[in-house]
């Protein structure tokens, strides 16, 4: 299988101005029959572009003979204080084009491109008690925001790990370790659908009843998701504590997209003003009334975070500090979310005359 040919020095020039990075595969981890785990190493050049958080995810470029590539979010599996290779881990998926070619074709010394980290699903304090659900590859971020809580904070955690069997357990030995390492802050319970049948509101709720007063992270398929939710609020939990990490196909390609610094032609003739707040440098920027707050961002020159650019995954997110936005579409951001000025910027467009958001 040949790798994934590296561009020229001109080409990854212009990509890393887009945000497009590469990354090489140094090490590929068979997890389970229909799992694998990336260990990945970005160019010496981009280190510093790929600190992250515990709980964010990489979108990859993975090519394709009928359109040249599609693009997928996968969510890191690693932990920052690891210090070692970004590491990704991805589910074979019935239909799943991207899960499947990965599963099937990544090797080691092949190369990717892939766009910075993002995301927000990652506690604000590693310090706090936390719930933790995961439902099979669920599992991926969940477990990176464990590891960093008992080798960075304070916090005690339950997961509550649900799984079609046994052997479908991704990560079983490493959780084993870590809760005989940790038994005094750390509870693995495992749901598994071939002894108790799919996970119930009824039952998940019963399970978690004495851990209901942490901050909850959920990751995993709908339908678990739902669940937990609905558990979740049986139980009295506020919604604003219950974090819910979704991800939706993308029907786009940020790697192939014509989008980029100065290919958007401002008009100002119905414009709001926009207070920006990135990188730790403000920018005012006059914002059309028809055009996404990232198009404005990228028009500018801005190096504003973004993946997907419909609303499909969490990358582009900001808070609205003051003004009032409307988002086009949203498939990520909960009610609970907007209700705290969280918004997509590839999806916003102003309401008000003079609006500022933040980054950071």
């Amino acid at each position: 299988m040949d790798a994934i040919a590296v561009p020229e020095k001109d080409a990854i020039a212009s990509a890393r101005a887009a945000g497009v990075a590469t990354v090489r595969i140094v090490r590929v981890v068979r997890e389970t029959a229909d799992a694998v785990s990336l260990e990945l190493a970005p160019e010496s050049a981009d280190a510093e572009r790929f600190a992250y958080r515990p709980g964010q995810f990489l979108t990859l470029r993975i090519p394709s003979d009928l359109t040249g590539s599609v693009s997928r979010c996968y969510s890191l599996s690693s932990a920052p204080h690891e210090d070692g290779p970004l590491r990704v881990t991805v589910k074979r998926t019935v239909d799943g084009y991207g899960s499947n070619w990965l599963c099937d074709n990544a090797a080691e010394g092949m190369t990717l491109d892939v766009l910075p980290p993002a995301g927000i699903f990652t506690p604000e304090s590693l310090d706090t008690d936390l719930l933790l659900f995961a439902g099979g590859s669920g599992i991926t971020p969940v477990l990176s925001i464990l590891k960093s809580v008992l080798a960075r904070g304070t916090g005690h955690c339950t997961l509550i790990y649900a799984n079609q069997h046994e052997n479908s357990v991704i990560f079983a030995a490493q959780l084993a370790e870590l809760a005989a390492t940790h038994p005094d802050r750390l509870l693995v319970l495992h749901w598994l659908q071939s002894v108790q049948g799919l996970p119930s509101v009824a039952g998940l709720a019963a399970l978690a009843r004495p851990w209901a007063g942490r901050e909850v992270f959920v990751c995993g398929p709908g339908p678990f998701m739902d669940a937990v939710a609905a558990a979740m609020a049986e139980l009295g939990a506020p919604r604003k504590r219950v974090h819910i990490e979704r991800f939706v196909s993308l029907s786009g390609n940020p790697f192939e997209s014509d989008t980029a610094a100065g290919d958007v032609v401002i008009d100002d003739g119905d414009a709001a003003i926009v207070r920006v707040e990135l990188d730790g440098e403000q920018h005012e920027l006059t914002w059309p009334r028809r055009q996404t707050l990232l198009d404005t961002m990228l028009a500018e020159g801005l190096d504003a975070p973004y993946s997907c650019k419909e609303g499909a995954c969490s990358a582009c997110v900001c808070r609205v500090v003051s003004g009032e936005v409307s988002m086009r579409r949203n498939e990520i951001l909960e009610a609970a979310d907007i209700a705290d000025g969280y918004v997509l910027a590839c999806q916003a467009v102003p309401v008000t005359d003079d609006v500022t958001v933040t980054y950071d």
